[in-house]
Order: C-alpha cells, then sequence, then structure tokens
C-alpha cells in the first residue's frame, strides 16, 4: 500500500510591491513586499503599516534623541561657557537647548500615544535634530566646537529607520544648515573663506553617511526578514511532519548513525509494545531490529527484511531509507505489521468469494428454472404414478437448489444492514404466522413465550432469515405434533436470549442425556 501526503500552500499571489531589486531574487522581493518593510522609493508622507522592528528602532532613536537633550541641558544647569560651549551666544545656546529638550519629550510621548505617520514622525523628529543643533553649534563658535559631529549620529540613525529617498532628503538638509551656519560667519568677518573645505568635507560625510548606513540597514532587513520567513516554514514544515508520522499506520523511527531512537510515532509503540520510546539505542528495544539496521548499514541496496519480534512473535516487514543530508546520518525505518496486512488481504478475498460466489449463484439459477418448467410441462402431460414420483422428486431438489441460491445471494449482501428498533412480541407472532402459512404447518405447532416486551435493534430482514431458517430445522428434527417447536425470548444479565427448542430427542427417549431439555 502506497500512502501520500501532499503540502499545499495557501495560493496568495506575489505581492504587487514585489519588484527584485538588482541582485535580488524575487523570493527576497516577495517577502520584503509582504513584511511592508520600506526599502523603495517613497511617495510622499502619506501614512504606511511598517513593520514592528521598525517602530522599535524609532524608539531607541527617539531615547537618543532624549539623551542629548538632557546632556545639553545639564550644560546649561552647570554654565556651558565653562566647557566651551555656548560662548558665542549664551542665551541662544540656553534657548536652543530647552527648546530641544522639550521637543525631545514631545516627540517621546507622540510615539507611545500612537503608531501611525511613521514617515511624518521620522521628518520632523530629524528636522528638530538639524535645526537644533545647528543653532547650538553656531551659538558655540561654528563648526569648531565639534557639535557638528552630532548631525552624523542624527543621519545614521534616520538611514536606519527610513527609507533611501528621504534619508538623502535629511543629508541635503543637514548640509543646507551647516552652509547658512559658517556662511554667516563670513558674512560677519568673523571666519576666513577657506572654512567652507571643511563644511564641504562634513556634507560629504553627511551623505555618505546617510547612504551608506541606509543600505546595510536594508540588507540586514531583507535577511531578518528572509530569516524569519524560514523560521516560519521550519515551523510549518515541522508540524506537517509531525501530523504526518501522527496519522500513517506504520511505525516509523528516526535513528542516527549509532541506533539512538531520535523520533517515532504512536504506531511504532504499539509494534514494540513499549510505551514512551526514549532516547536510546534500538537493541534495547527490539534486538532483532538491530540486527536489521547494522546489515543494512553494511548493504543500504539490500530490500526489506521479515523480522520476528516480542514474546507475541510479531511479524514486522522491516524497511530502511537514508535521510541524512550535509554529512548527518539519518535513517528512516518503516515498521509494516504482516499480520495486519495478512488481515486486509484476508478480507479481499472474502469479498471476491463473496462476488464470485454471486455469479455462480446467478448461473445457477437459470438451469434451475427450466428443469422446473420441464417437470410441470412432464407432470401436466402424463398422469402415471411413477412418472409423478419422479417429477416430484425434480420439483423438490429443484426447489431446493433455488433455496440455496436465495440463501448465497443474501449472504453476498451483508454488507447492506438497516438496523432498527423491534419490539420481539410483535415481530415473533407475526412471524410465527407467515411461517406457518408458507411451510403448511399447523399453527399450534408453534409456540412463542416472551418475557416482557423486549426490544432490541436488529436488521428485520436479516433476523426474520436467521429465525426462519433455526424454526425450519427444529421443525424438521420436531415430532410434528402440537407445541412441537418452541420460541423463548427471556431477558439475563442485561441482555436479551432467544431460544428455538424442538422435540425431537424428547420423543427419541434420550432425555436423560440432555437435562437441559
Amino acid at each position: 500500500r502506497v500512502q501520500g501526503s501532499i503540502t499545499l500552500s495557501s495560493g496568495r499571489p506575489v505581492p504587487p510591491g514585489a519588484v527584485a531589486s538588482p541582485g535580488e531574487s524575487r523570493r527576497h522581493a516577495a517577502l520584503r513586499a509582504a513584511a511592508r518593510v520600506p526599502l523603495g522609493l517613497p511617495h510622499g508622507m502619506q501614512d504606511r503599516p511598517v513593520s514592528d522592528s521598525l517602530w522599535t528602532a524609532l524608539g531607541f532613536f527617539n531615547l537618543y534623541r532624549l539623551t542629548v537633550a538632557i546632556f545639553f541641558g545639564l550644560l546649561v544647569l552647570m554654565h556651558a561657557d565653562g566647557f566651551g560651549l555656548g560662548e558665542h551666544a549664551p542665551i541662544l545656546f540656553t534657548w536652543a537647548s530647552l527648546l530641544y529638550l522639550t521637543a525631545a519629550l514631545c516627540f517621546r510621548m507622540w510615539l507611545r500615544a500612537e503608531r501611525r505617520f511613521f514617515t511624518l514622525q521620522l521628518t520632523t523628529q530629524v528636522t528638530t535634530d538639524i535645526v537644533a543643533l545647528t543653532l547650538l553649534m553656531y551659538a558655540s563658535g561654528g563648526i569648531r566646537s565639534g557639535i557638528g559631529v552630532m548631525l552624523l549620529v542624527s543621519l545614521a540613525g534616520a538611514a536606519l529607520v527610513g527609507d533611501r529617498r528621504m534619508t538623502m532628503f535629511y543629508a541635503a538638509l543637514a548640509t543646507i544648515a551647516i552652509l547658512v551656519e559658517h556662511t554667516m560667519w563670513v558674512v560677519t568677518g568673523e571666519a576666513p573663506i577657506a572654512g567652507f573645505t571643511q563644511t564641504g568635507l562634513l556634507s560629504i560625510g553627511f551623505f555618505a553617511t546617510a547612504f551608506t548606513t541606509n543600505w546595510l540597514a536594508g540588507r540586514v532587513i531583507l535577511h531578518e526578514d528572509v530569516a524569519r520567513q524560514r523560521g516560519l516554514d521550519l515551523a510549518n514544515q515541522l508540524r506537517i511532519n509531525e501530523l504526518v508520522l501522527r496519522d500513517v499506520q506504520d511505525g516509523v523511527m528516526v535513528l542516527d548513525s549509532v541506533g539512538i531512537v531520535r523520533q517515532h510515532n504512536r504506531p511504532a509503540e504499539v509494534l514494540l509494545g513499549v510505551r514512551g520510546l526514549g532516547m536510546e539505542s534500538i537493541e534495547r528495544y527490539a534486538p532483532e531490529l538491530d540486527r536489521a539496521f547494522r546489515a543494512w548499514q553494511t548493504d543500504p541496496a539490500r530490500p526489506p527484511e521479515i523480522v520476528t519480534i516480542g514474546p507475541a512473535n510479531k511479524r514486522l516487514r522491516v524497511r530502511m531509507v537514508e535521510a541524512g543530508v550535509d554529512g548527518a546520518s539519518f535513517t528512516l525505518m518503516f515498521l509494516e505489521d504482516l499480520s495486519r496486512l495478512e488481515e486486509e488481504a484476508r478480507q479481499l478475498k472474502l469479498v471476491a468469494l463473496g462476488r464470485l460466489t454471486a455469479n455462480i449463484a446467478h448461473e445457477i439459477r437459470n438451469p434451475l428454472s427450466a428443469i422446473t418448467h420441464a417437470a410441470d410441462l412432464v407432470r401436466e402431460e402424463n398422469r402415471a404414478d411413477g412418472r409423478e414420483r419422479l417429477t416430484r422428486i425434480i420439483r423438490d431438489n429443484a426447489y431446493r437448489l433455488d433455496r440455496m441460491v436465495r440463501d448465497i445471494l443474501e449472504l453476498s449482501r451483508r454488507d447492506r444492514v438497516q438496523a432498527e428498533r423491534i419490539g420481539l412480541d410483535s415481530f415473533l407472532a407475526s412471524f410465527v404466522d407467515e411461517f406457518a402459512q408458507a411451510e403448511d404447518i399447523p399453527r399450534q405447532g408453534i409456540v412463542v413465550e416472551v418475557e416482557g416486551a423486549p426490544q432490541v435493534d436488529f436488521d428485520r430482514v436479516h433476523l426474520n432469515q436467521i429465525l426462519w431458517n433455526l424454526v425450519r430445522n427444529a421443525w424438521r428434527h420436531s415430532t410434528k405434533g402440537a407445541r412441537a417447536v418452541q420460541v423463548r425470548v427471556s431477558s439475563a444479565n442485561d441482555r436479551i436470549e432467544l431460544h428455538v427448542i424442538d422435540d425431537g430427542l424428547i420423543a427419541d427417549g434420550i432425555r436423560q442425556d440432555y437435562p437441559w431439555y
């Protein structure tokens, strides 16, 4: 018997956004589009669903901003000019620090209140970083204060969670901000024009940091989604394998190279007569299977082997298949119960025999009809005593054969059983009347005795046929007198018993040998 299983996917089409970029497989593009990871180009500032991991990253980015704002706030309390910050415009430095701290707190509350408008929140926060840090840098003496380097951290954080186009926009905005800031120094004559070189290099660093960080983040997010999808596929496959192993009728065991049972199903425990197979050698449970396993390891091409195991001499057909990959050596051992297979084969033979018997019965019935008809014609043409006796013999035997054919046909229809609730008192009364009339037997020759009003669930036609055969056989061996056959119904031990009794042995004078009569 061959058993098969098919695993079907959900049949969902590839998402419309699954357009593979150069060097990216279509499967990865489908996963990215299904996860809605913002790696492609955005379309405006519209609200779009993003993964939870991006919201989490935005939360950490917000914590960083809050930490920087608190740092500048503490510097204000400790007189930042003592640290070389805010010496050019102390009031501007103070107000910029306090407003930056207030904005960071508001951003934190906004993020905790709702997870919507991801791009809008990110853009607002990064823009605030650029404006606030640029003002702090101007208040602290310009680019030489070193505060401009902190813009690189803000751009890198935005590139980790934002898409590429917005990341380039943030880098351009930061570049414009520091160029404007340095231009103000040049216009006032407090900085040379040659200082634009350092500003330009920092601007280049903005774009390089934004692009590189965004590209690396995109690869990480893509690989994360692929790993998550593969984890789901693996979990689903393990679940499917578990269901298949549990549902299959044959015993299945997974053995490693030394014969340790790594996995098994319930039928394997039943066949081996062991409850709860552990991570131990198969030799402990069935030495015969261990010998078959060792023999198969030396010759994997050998055919399936018949093994007898246990005190009950249970015969199993053992079949093994190599299942290891990438150097791992695992073997699938299939155990088929030959007794069950033989029982199934026996049932198939019985079904075939029943069909054959029905066909033979039909073939016999046709000549029987011809014999009966011919005997009737002979009886009508000649009324001689001898010929009358011969025709009667022909008719009696023909009827007997016809009755046997009917019994065989009814036997072949045993599968069509329709059980129903039958009251035995009324059923037996009508049955005796029908039987006496059909068999030409005096009605008083059969007596029915029923205790109470018992009911049974039985097929009415089959019960009628069984009783017909029993009562006919009892009448044939009885004295043919009154009350010669008794049909008794009694209840004992929560069951109903039906007895058909004749007086044949009593009439023969051997009652002492059968005291139950």
